[in-house]
């Protein structure tokens, strides 16, 4: 079966509110109607037991109605609903004005209903003198069919009205849900329509109703992250094509180049040795590319274990400290602080930032590591001297295959611009946070990892 639609069941609401309303309105007007009735009958009956018992004051027994009767078949006369008995204290009947009345109820005083043949009546009760138990009662009967007729009419009404009102309110409640819901239709358009070539559209969030502005502007940030995401794809795959067309050309051109023509043993055993290194490039690519792929899927689970971060900065400082004497560069590290991490992970992050610090402080530069520790993280950044980076340039460090300026690229294929990248993979996978601040004549990169006792 079809799905009821996001209108329908709101004109139904609609409808079935207006219905409920309606009813309930109509059930309390007809109860107010009926008590009102009532009220007006209690008023006329009071008044008419008030002449009565005025007249019939001096009757003690069925013998002194004869010379009453005929003053009471006169007063009844102008009165054709209303009809009276009067009975003894025992209850037997003295007089009836009409032939045909309600059986009595001995014993019950006060104002009821009763219905008898199809005609209704209301029946009050009451001594003709008040306060004396052996009293003969007076019965006063009015008939009511006409009351009943006009509530039947008024009850048929309100059904009328109540499922009139119910069809109005759905018609109108379904034209005003489809009206309303306009902005829905409206972004499963545009939500139908985003494809690879259309990521640019946007849903214009000031023109939606307040209940769908945050919504849309929640789709709209959604469209903005799948083409970022998109072009750093489609870039992504430009770059790896680009990264390996080089060494690729450099091999096929070599090798054809040592085929043309017989040569040596050592001519070859050279060639195979060029293209050694080129393949071993390739393979270190394609290495740090799966280790991003698997970062990017959460695949990156570091081992815990504690690490003295000073240690690892100062072994790794010895590392490098050959190739900054042979530059020119002094090394320097200050504070200490304990971390639980994997080991090898953390090393290959801090290697690839001295190693890129390395290469950009020019000779006569400094390298240092400071370590700082607070109560909820602690901080690592490594600062060189030299060029500084452009503040455009700061928020694209750590994207793939890029480099920031001519400056800052190799002629060689040894750097392809994924140690950053990598480096903030390591560091997202262990909680933290990677960011580079630059100014002139110095650059920044600044770890902060948070503190888990």
């Amino acid at each position: 079966m079809r799905r009821l639609s996001l209108s329908g069941r709101l004109a139904l609401l609609f409808a079935a509110c207006t219905a409920a309303v309606s009813l309930l309105a109509g059930v309390l007007f007809n109860q107010a109607s009926e008590s009102h009735f009532i009220e007006l009958d209690q008023q006329r009956l009071d008044g008419q037991l008030t002449t009565l018992r005025s007249a019939l004051r001096d009757i003690t027994a069925p013998k002194d109605l004869t010379r009453h009767q005929a003053r009471l078949q006169e007063e009844l006369s102008h009165q054709q609903d209303l009809a009276l008995r009067i009975s003894g204290s025992d209850g037997q009947p003295w007089f009836e004005s009409a032939p045909t009345l309600p059986a009595a109820s001995p014993g019950t005083s006060g104002l009821r209903s009763l219905s008898q043949a199809g005609t209704a009546y209301r029946v009050y009760t009451a001594p003709l003198t008040p306060g004396q138990s052996h009293s003969p009662q007076l019965t006063l009967i009015l008939d009511i069919t006409h009351h009943q007729h006009f509530l039947q009419r008024m009850q048929r009404l309100i059904w009328l009205t109540m499922g009139l009102s119910a069809l109005a309110t759905a018609l109108l409640g379904a034209w005003a849900a489809r009206s309303g819901l306009h902005p829905l239709r409206r972004m499963s358009a545009v939500a139908a329509s985003v494809c690879a070539t259309s990521l640019t559209q946007r849903l214009p969030a000031q023109q939606m109703p307040a209940e769908l502005a945050e919504l849309a502007n929640s789709f709209n940030a959604m469209l903005g992250r799948l083409e970022e995401s998109f072009q750093r794809l489609s870039a992504f795959s430009a770059d790896i094509a680009h990264e390996l067309r080089t060494p690729l050309s450099n091999l096929l051109t070599h090798t054809q180049v040592t085929l043309t023509r017989p040569r040596p043993l050592e001519d070859y055993r050279e060639a195979l040795h060029s293209n050694l290194e080129e393949l071993q490039w390739m393979a270190q690519l394609v290495n740090d590319m799966l280790y991003l792929a698997k970062a990017d899927h959460g695949l990156l689970t570091p081992r815990r274990e504690a690490l003295e971060l000073a240690q690892e900065a100062d072994m790794l400082l010895e590392f490098y400290r050959p190739l900054a004497e042979d530059a020119r560069v002094s090394l320097s590290r200050k504070g200490h602080a304990g971390f639980a991490g994997d080991r090898s992970m953390l090393r290959r992050a801090l290697s690839n930032l001295l190693d890129n610090a390395l290469r950009f402080t020019p000779a006569g530069g400094s390298i240092k590591v400071q370590i700082s520790e607070r109560p909820q993280a602690l901080s690592l950044s490594i600062e060189n001297t030299g060029a500084g980076i452009a503040e455009h340039v700061l928020p694209r460090l750590f994207d793939r295959f890029y480099r920031a300026d001519l400056a800052r690229r190799e002629g060689s294929n040894e750097h392809a611009g994924l140690g950053l990248a990598i480096t903030q993979s390591i560091i997202r996978a262990h909680g933290g946070q990677i960011h580079c601040e630059s100014g002139t004549g110095w650059t920044r990169f600044v770890i902060e990892l948070p503190r888990k006792d």
